[in-house]
């Protein structure tokens, strides 16, 4: 059709056989048979080239633009980077026993790898090195530490439902599995989001995630659990295994419920149970079962973040130094002044030997003070600063200011 096309244009374009111009007389029938008799022996000639053509193989070029036509349709872009970072300054006074913190770090460069091998299957990845520096020493000097955060296959089931299968963030809390420095206020994140959730928490498994009615979506995981200890004081954050040569005798099970039906309004519940904390290690020790809630609001530049977790632990063991009841909460109210400035303050109260059936005093719980502003410079990148104030029950307090920026693409 190409070798056809200007054949047809010089046929429109060229005058007529025996035409005359505008100044001459028109021509006679006699002229005017001749030209009918050429034109028509041109059409003739048209019709067999391009008979011709519609017969011939077509070129590589259009074979290859046919076969990319007909091939399934891919991602236009198949894979992804992206990353989050954050620098800490804390200037903090201790009392009552505990040290100054006066120290810079590089707390955490993070980077995202994931790849979609079609529209309904993908991998998702997040590698981490904390405070800029690790290696392998004999003394155990270095400060930093390498984690593999996340490393997971997920295959959408249905448009609502989807499975996925590896290592990923267990379903719990506000911060655990959106925790980039422009995502949250302060310059460090909530102790009771470290202590009793415990962020950053990630395990080995397999979960399911779906979504139904009019804003409700729930996750149901089955993954490695905790493996805590008495020397640890059974603190569930020691127990963290993240799916590293894991102990799996008793694999933990969280199941979590979301509402989001109303705009500016986000509610949550947690549920998790294993049958052993301790892997199975420690006779004195038994099951454990966490228990959270949770609320975001927004309502115009006013929002509110409250939450509240606990851990009930089973077993002699636990209960004789208080950690069978491990409990937290916090709430804290923010404005925002415009897209870039916001404004926050933050109560924060937790306790890791809450239990009363050991019969002893324990001066364990711990309280905290933050206020403080964020200044956005972009959407993805945050300066941070507030005051930290802490009246803890043993009287061992840090007080005073953390700096930090942030950044996430």
């Amino acid at each position: 059709m190409k070798r056809t096309f200007p054949l047809l244009c010089a046929l429109i374009l060229q005058p007529a056989v025996g035409a005359q111009t505008t100044d001459q007389p028109p021509p006679s029938a006699a002229d005017m048979w001749r030209i009918i008799q050429q034109q028509q022996r041109e059409i003739q000639a048209l019709r067999r080239e391009l008979a011709t053509v519609r017969q011939t193989p077509a070129p590589a070029v259009e074979a290859e633009a046919e076969a990319e036509a007909a091939a399934p349709e891919t991602p236009v872009s198949a894979t992804h980077i992206g990353g989050y970072g954050e620098l800490h300054y804390n200037n903090l006074d201790g009392s009552g026993g505990a040290s100054d913190r006066k120290q810079i770090d590089l707390h955490r460069f993070v980077l995202y790898f994931g790849h979609d091998f079609d529209d309904r299957l993908r991998f998702q990845s997040e590698l981490e090195l904390e405070h800029a520096f690790a290696a392998d020493t004999a003394d155990g000097s270095a400060p930093g530490e390498v984690e593999l955060e996340q490393a997971y296959v997920e295959y959408d089931l249905r448009d609502d439902l989807s499975a996925r299968a590896g290592l990923f963030l267990v379903p719990v809390g506000i911060l655990n599995e959106t925790h980039e420095p422009p995502t949250f206020y302060g310059v460090e994140r909530n102790p009771v989001e470290q202590a009793i959730i415990p962020s950053t928490w990630w395990e080995a498994g397999v979960a399911l995630t779906g979504r139904w009615g009019d804003g409700f979506g729930y996750d149901l995981a089955l993954h490695s659990g905790l493996d805590t200890s008495a020397a640890a004081g059974y603190a569930v954050r020691a127990g963290r295994q993240n799916g590293a040569k894991a102990q799996a005798d008793d694999p933990a099970v969280t199941a979590r419920l979301r509402w989001h039906g109303l705009p500016g309004i986000e509610l949550a519940g947690t549920l998790q149970y294993q049958a052993d904390i301790t892997q199975g290690r420690d006779p004195l020790a038994g099951s454990a079962t966490l228990a959270e809630i949770q609320g975001v609001f927004q309502h115009g530049p006013w929002g509110l973040k409250a939450l509240y977790a606990r851990w009930h632990l089973q077993g002699s063991g636990p209960a004789a130094i208080g950690a069978d009841d491990q409990n937290g909460f916090y709430l804290e109210p923010s404005y925002r002044i415009g897209p870039r400035l916001g404004l926050f303050a933050r109560y924060n109260r937790w306790d890791n030997q809450a239990g009363s059936n050991s019969g002893t005093a324990r001066d364990s719980t711990r309280v905290q003070w933050n206020l403080g502003l964020d200044w956005w410079l972009h959407p993805d990148v945050v300066l941070k600063a507030d005051y930290q104030k802490q009246d803890n029950d043993d009287g061992a307090n840090r007080d005073g200011i953390n700096l930090g920026i942030g950044y996430q693409f």
